[in-house]
């Protein structure tokens, strides 16, 4: 069976790399969710598709082996039938030999260069994104920045105004099941979706051979499904890090809670310890959110030394947290540092909240260690 429209414009973009001019590349956030992979891939199309002897080639901003820990895309790439051989990922290129060789980028679900491109600002030609718009590179020949809900709406709505005819199943299911997860499931309650949203994700349904509710409970199933994952994946799969002075520490976002993160692993300190050692920090924090039976937090906090590791608990104790001990079984004991495992009372406080008051704190330590 030859491969369809998508898979066959992938796999022939792939191949046009090595031997022709690259017109753009089309390039998502550095945070690769499935919005921006979804949507870049679809843009990349549909640039192509209105001009079909442009080389327009998608850019996957993460290495190949990481794309598995986003399960959500991982479901809907497979029901959109996409063929990830075709796709390209940051250890397939050189990413910024790649940008000086093309005639322009395209940024898509964000419209700021991460750091190590930001010189290469005039490269910027497109931009389509849905947050906040930072006004730079006033250069770009096309700018669609809007607050709707997904910025698969902006690729959709582009696709249904000037080339429709391109739209078939396995684009309608990319674009709509991305739509779906970023509002879910068009929910009025949640405060996501616009009515750009619904109107773009009902012209997209005509052409799904699926249930909608069917299809966004098993994106979201897929989303918080962690069974697949080594607890190496886990510390790297929505992992943040922070730097303040001299102290350098990280922070993981994990969908399982700590006992039952404890029951599939008894080398977590081990584990902390080999991940606060790849990437030279002082201090390695996990926020745990479990769904099952009830909503619940829990906070890991790994530290080089007992001192930092009490101190930074006093801390969040006078912060409200409202930790409380919880002892993991069978664990094997730490080589060096210390690590501890807590229930976290306070459900407010997410890691974006509890970021800036450990850069706040870390601050105050490093001025008290310098008088």
């Amino acid at each position: 069976m030859p491969p369809h429209r998508l898979n066959q414009y992938l796999l022939e973009s792939k191949n046009d790399i090595n031997h022709k001019p690259i017109d753009c590349l089309v390039m998502g956030s550095e945070a690769a969710d499935l919005d921006s992979m979804a949507s870049s891939i679809a843009y990349a199309c549909f640039l192509n598709a209105v001009k079909n002897d442009r080389v327009v080639v998608p850019i996957i901003p993460i290495v190949r082996a990481d794309f598995k820990l986003r399960g959500e895309a991982v479901h809907v790439f497979d029901r959109a039938g996409i063929d990830l051989k075709n796709l390209i990922f940051l250890d397939d290129i050189d990413l910024e030999t790649l940008v000086k060789r093309a005639a322009g980028l395209v940024l898509v679900d964000h419209n700021q260069l991460p750091d190590p491109l930001s010189h290469l600002e005039d490269k910027v030609a497109i931009i389509l994104d849905h947050h906040r718009d930072k006004r730079l590179y006033p250069h770009a020949v096309k700018r669609i920045v809007e607050p709707v809900g997904s910025t698969a709406t902006l690729v959709g709505e582009e696709f249904i105004a000037h080339c429709p005819n391109i739209i078939d199943r396995h684009l309608a299911l990319l674009l709509w099941g991305t739509i779906l997860l970023d509002t879910v499931n068009l929910d009025h309650g949640a405060g996501r979706v616009t009515s750009r949203d619904e109107q773009t994700a009902s012209v997209l349904m005509g052409f799904c051979p699926v249930d909608q509710t069917e299809y966004f409970d098993g994106i979201q199933a897929a989303k918080f499904n962690t069974s697949p994952l080594s607890t190496f994946d886990l510390l790297r799969k929505d992992y943040k890090e922070f730097k303040s002075g001299r102290i350098s520490w990280g922070i993981a976002s994990i969908l399982l809670s700590l006992t039952q993160w404890g029951k599939r692993d008894t080398e977590l300190c081990l584990e902390f310890e080999a991940c606060l050692d790849r990437r030279s920090l002082d201090m390695l924090i996990s926020m745990n959110a479990s769904r099952s039976p009830r909503f619940s937090r829990d906070l890991a906090v790994y530290s080089t030394t007992e001192v930092l590791h009490d101190n930074l608990i006093d801390f969040f104790q006078k912060k409200g947290l409202g930790l409380t001990p919880i002892t993991l079984t069978n664990q094997k004991p730490c080589q060096r540092g210390k690590i501890s495992f807590y229930k976290q009372g306070n459900l407010e406080i997410s890691r974006k909240k509890i970021a800036p008051l450990l850069d706040d704190y870390f601050g105050k330590v490093i001025a008290g260690q310098s008088r």
